[in-house]
This record gives structure tokens, C-alpha cells and sequence, in this order.
């Protein structure tokens, strides 16, 4: 694959972004699918999956092919809104269906920050960061509005034991349950339409669209059941595909594109090691994406989990038809977002980096050198350069990712001083965010 450097644009030479004033701030949107692997959009490789408008995107501003994140949805979530690893957040508890837990006060969120700033903020779709108190849910947590679900659309029987109604919210109120998960991915996107089309105030906005797709269970409408060369899931997949070209192109009527940074991800990878549980009542092994050539899967810290598509479009700031294997992490996304609109940093630690001197051209390193691979309360791995060291197994395993970013070649026994380096580190991290490290 060829990888072709960012051009830094005029705009940015010459205005910085510290200086744009509040007219000048750009509108962000967020576009954030559920378990959608590395290997799923066509611009990413898959051979059958045709997702015309993600590739539009993609050649429209940079597509990372080194972007990490959390292993599963709540780690991914808590980078994205607070900028920060989870094991920092107290959360004090679970976050799905019965779950008490909760992003406590002490979180300066994406969307607290952005309001602070002067935007309008809007949010679509699934939370999964705390709902059994109302002080958890959007609304209250830097959010003007909030349509959508409290956590996964699978927590309900027979997939998760509970009495608990999943039900959609409007604000801090539950206005619908049962629903129709077939019509969720349109009903979404025509919210999120309907938000772009009625800002009219002038002010910046943040819409942070969290799409329901494509966990499990699988859910596409009657318009495009059956569509897709890739079965079920292939038909789900180009169901966001044409949310992201609604989006888009709403944004676009509005006349507000060339000043929207669009912001595409996943939250994790796919779930081709799903639970026994999710295998009833209609799910099958092949409803999961693909990781591409990557190792591994959701909930694992082989890259198949972690890393996922992740694509940026800011016209007349980030050049078009960009590709970069530099190392970005979703902290960074929360930390140049901050900066691009002029919001103020939090007086507490941030594990992210303003990644806008990447993405604009002004230098074609990614200042992030280090990501820790967290699952739950343990270190397991950690990426530092070009090498990352794996501890999950209780044997080292390291691999060299310039060479071998699919984690065939366990380079150990030939590196051990590298290793003995890593592993250093690893407890130095782990003592210092307050976990266990997964150790030899």
C-alpha cells in the first residue's frame, strides 16, 4: 500500500488554530459505528463490502491505518469523552443494563468542554457510560440533547440476563420501549439530519452520532435487506454507509462542510469471538466483521481489537487523499478537538495529544510514541515505537510493527533487552494508573 503525506494547507499556515476566532471554530461531527472491524469498509480492504461513501471520505481527507483504541465499547467511549484510559475514570461500577456505575463529576468531558467553548451539543445513539442515575446520562454530562440508547443493544433476553427495559431516551427521559431495532439505523440519521438543518444561531455545533451497528444483534431496514453482496452483516454495514452520505451531505444543503471536521471511527473490532450467549435466538458466527490481516478481536489486545478504521475530513485544512500509518490513539482525538475549538484543558491528567500538526501537514510524525493496551483492570500489552511488547499470556511477546503489524513473528527470544525495556515500563505504567500489569 502506498501512503501519501498530508500537504500542510494554506488556512492552517496562515491562521493557526489558536487564533480562529469563535466564527472560525469548526463544527465537529463524530461518526462512531459499534464493533465495526478493521477490515470492513472497501477503502480498508474488503474485497466485497462496498461502502462508496466512507471511501468518498477517505479521499477527501486522511485515512489512519495505525489508529487505536480501547478493546471493547466502554474503554473506547471513556477515550473519546474524557481524553483520557479508563482505569483513571471511577467510574464506581458497571455501565450497562443494571450496572450503578457512572463517569463521575470530576470528568471534564468532550461535550462539557465544547459547550464551555460556545457550541451547540448534540448527541445520537449509544452512551454506555452510565445511566441508573440521571447525573450519568448525556444530558447532564456537557450534552444540550440526546436521542438514542443507554448502553448495547444486545442487553436484553435471551442475550443478557435482565429484567431491565432497553428503551430509547429522549434527554433524561425514556419515551419508547419496545422499539423497532430494524429502523434505528434511519431513525438516527434522520435526527442527526434534522439537527444540521435547523442550526441557525451561527454557533459552532458538535454532533456526536454513536450508531447502534453493527453490534449484535443484526438490524437493517426492509430498503436494504438482502442488498449487499455480504449477506446480513454486509447489508448493516452499507446501511451506515448511507447514514455517513446523509450526513454528509446535509451538511453540505446547510453550506456549512468546508467548515465541519468529520471525524470516523469504530469503537473497537469486530466480534468474531463472541460468547455462547450471543448464539441464540438468530445470531450467528458470521454476523461479525473483519479485522482484515490483523490478529485478533474485540475484547483481546492483539491489534484486531484495538485497531480500527478511523478517517478525518476538514476541508481547506486537512489535504485531501491523505493516508498515514503514524501512531494515533482515540485520547488524541478528545485533545485535538479541544484545541481546534479553542476549548480549555482540564486540570487533570490527559493521556491524549493534539494530533493537528499530523493531520494539516505541518509534520508527518504522530507526537503519541507509547499506547497502553488495558483490558479491564490489567495491563496487557504496550506499544512503544515500532515495538510492542504482549504480556497477556504470561510469556513476552514482541513484535516488531513496522514489519510485521499482523503479530505473526514473535521476536522475544531475539530481542530480549527490548523486552526487558518494555517490561519495565509496563509496571512503571501500571503502578502509575493505579492497575495490575499482566507480568512474566
Amino acid at each position: 500500500m502506498r501512503y501519501f503525506p498530508c500537504l500542510l494547507s494554506v488556512a492552517a499556515t496562515i491562521l493557526g488554530f489558536g487564533s480562529l476566532t469563535a466564527a472560525e471554530r469548526p463544527n465537529v461531527v463524530i461518526l462512531f459505528a459499534d464493533d465495526m472491524g478493521y477490515g470492513d469498509p472497501a477503502c480498508y480492504g474488503h474485497p466485497m463490502i462496498r461502502t462508496p461513501n466512507l471511501d468518498r471520505l477517505a479521499s477527501e481527507g486522511i485515512r489512519l491505518t495505525s489508529f487505536v483504541t480501547g478493546s471493547w465499547c466502554v474503554p473506547s467511549r471513556t477515550q473519546l469523552i474524557t481524553g483520557r484510559y479508563m482505569p483513571r475514570v471511577h467510574f464506581n461500577g458497571a455501565t450497562g443494563a443494571d450496572g450503578k456505575g457512572g463517569l463521575p463529576d470530576s470528568e471534564w468531558t468532550l461535550a462539557e468542554a465544547l459547550s464551555d467553548a460556545g457550541y451547540r451539543t448534540h448527541m445520537i445513539g449509544k452512551w454506555h457510560l452510565g445511566y441508573k442515575q440521571k447525573k450519568f446520562l448525556p444530558v447532564n454530562q456537557g450534552f444540550d440533547t440526546w436521542f438514542g440508547l443507554p448502553y448495547s443493544n444486545d442487553y436484553m433476553k435471551p442475550w443478557v440476563q435482565t429484567d431491565e427495559p432497553l428503551g430509547l431516551y429522549r434527554g433524561d427521559v425514556m419515551v419508547e420501549h419496545p422499539f423497532d431495532q430494524d429502523t434505528l439505523t434511519q431513525r438516527y440519521t434522520s435526527e442527526a439530519v434534522r439537527i444540521i438543518e435547523q442550526t441557525s444561531d451561527g454557533r459552532p455545533f458538535l454532533l456526536y452520532l454513536a450508531y447502534a451497528m453493527p453490534h449484535l444483534p443484526l438490524h437493517v431496514s426492509d430498503a436494504r435487506r438482502g442488498t449487499s453482496q455480504f449477506g446480513l452483516y454486509g447489508d448493516v454495514i452499507e446501511e451506515v454507509d448511507w447514514s455517513v452520505r446523509e450526513v454528509l451531505s446535509a451538511l453540505q444543503r446547510k453550506g456549512v462542510a468546508d467548515n465541519t471536521l468529520v471525524f470516523f471511527a469504530s469503537d473497537n473490532g469486530p466480534w468474531t469471538n463472541m460468547p455462547r450467549r450471543m448464539l441464540q435466538a438468530g445470531n450467528e458466527r458470521w454476523h461479525a466483521g473483519s479485522a482484515g490481516p490483523l490478529r485478533g478481536a474485540k475484547g483481546e489486545t492483539y491489534e484486531g481489537g484495538p485497531r480500527v478504521p478511523a478517517i478525518l475530513r476538514w476541508p481547506g485544512k486537512i489535504a485531501a487523499g491523505c493516508v498515514s500509518a503514524e501512531l494515533v490513539g482515540m485520547p488524541d482525538i478528545y485533545r485535538t478537538l479541544l484545541a481546534v475549538s479553542g476549548a480549555k484543558l482540564p486540570d487533570h491528567h490527559l493521556d491524549g495529544y493534539d494530533v493537528t500538526p499530523l493531520l494539516t501537514g505541518k509534520t508527518q510524525s504522530s507526537p503519541r510514541k507509547e499506547y497502553l493496551y488495558f483490558l479491564g483492570q490489567r495491563l496487557e500489552a504496550i506499544r512503544s515505537g515500532r515495538w510492542k511488547l504482549r504480556t497477556a499470556t504470561g510469556k513476552a511477546e514482541l513484535f516488531d510493527m513496522v514489519t510485521d503489524p499482523f503479530e505473526r513473528i514473535n521476536r522475544a527470544a531475539d530481542q530480549p533487552k527490548k523486552v526487558a525495556e518494555l517490561q519495565a515500563r509496563m509496571r512503571t505504567a501500571a503502578k502509575e494508573v493505579g492497575v495490575r500489569v499482566a507480568d512474566l
